[in-house]
């Protein structure tokens, strides 16, 4: 880490108020980038020529095109920074295209799954089980983000609600609805919380405690309950995530005939475009569908 790097993450800190995952992200990507320019002076010191060559070279490394468009945007915030400080004349990374990146299709669990994933999520010893009953049930019945999910407050659901009013992205808040299997694992739920908190967290305010730093569970641990439950109803670990039960919710509503901008809102996306891939999605099951069932699509 060079002292420019340094000044320029230091930069982003205080003036830009970046998080502690933006800086360590932006300090990687310019750490390999001043790697793989060492012989040539490194950042500081590499030509035009030079910084396309690293760039064109992280393709060949096997990096996908969202990685490498993130290290392009971090060296080219970089470069401009050091324009404004004088430490440089000029920008060597001006030229360097962003890579083109196919946007992939949501992996998506069918109905058969989902309830095989609760089935086995409810096999797990008492509380546990109950737990990750409730995690599922709330994820596959709201869409919600697993940020949103797992910073739910008890208070929230404490008076069996319809539907959760969630504050998401950008400070936006939505209605998010709640089932009647949602309702009910939630409330099986409580009773087994209040009954089993540890006396390291007798009044935590967060629906799913943990003695963790945050005090809530994480997102790492509850992927880990997921691929638990996964390989016990017998579904590939690789297509089973927290954010996979949100691709279920969204893709299950547009194959049952709900509007997409309705979608949309439930989902919390800003643009309808983003919300859009699931049309594509939803449209490659049903006519699987159709393949699979239809009389004139069987081959004799």
């Amino acid at each position: 880490m060079t002292p420019q790097i340094e000044a320029f993450l230091e930069m982003m800190a205080v003036e830009r108020d970046a998080s502690p995952h933006t800086l360590a992200a932006y300090g990687r990507d310019l750490a390999d980038a001043q790697l793989t320019l060492a012989g040539d002076g490194g950042l500081m010191a590499a030509n035009a020529e030079a910084v396309e060559a690293w760039f064109a070279d992280l393709s060949r490394r096997g990096l996908s095109a969202a990685t490498a468009a993130r290290r392009r945007s971090s060296v080219r915030q970089f470069y401009r920074f050091a324009l404004a400080e004088g430490w440089r004349s000029d920008d060597p990374s001006r030229r360097l295209d962003a890579p083109k990146q196919g946007r992939p299709l949501p992996k998506v669990l069918s109905r058969e799954e989902i309830d095989r994933l609760l089935a086995a999520a409810g096999a797990r010893d008492a509380a546990a089980g109950l737990r990750l009953v409730a995690l599922v049930e709330l994820a596959y019945a709201s869409g919600l983000r697993v940020s949103e999910l797992l910073g739910l407050k008890v208070e929230a659901v404490r008076r069996d609600p319809a539907y959760l009013i969630v504050r998401g992205k950008g400070g936006k808040e939505r209605l998010a609805p709640l089932n009647a299997a949602a309702r009910e694992a939630v409330k099986a739920w409580l009773t087994a919380r209040e009954a089993g908190l540890k006396p390291e967290t007798p009044d935590s305010p967060w629906l799913f405690p943990s003695s963790g730093r945050s005090g809530h569970l994480t997102p790492r641990r509850f992927a880990q309950l997921l691929d638990e439950a996964a390989t016990t109803a017998g579904i590939d670990p690789g297509r089973v995530s927290p954010h996979v039960l949100r691709h279920a919710f969204a893709t299950h509503l547009l194959e049952g005939g709900a509007d997409l901008r309705v979608v949309q809102t439930l989902l919390g996306h800003a643009d309808i475009a983003t919300t859009q891939i699931y049309t594509h999605v939803a449209t490659d099951r049903l006519a699987q569908v159709v393949q699979q069932n239809h009389p004139l699509a069987r081959e004799d």
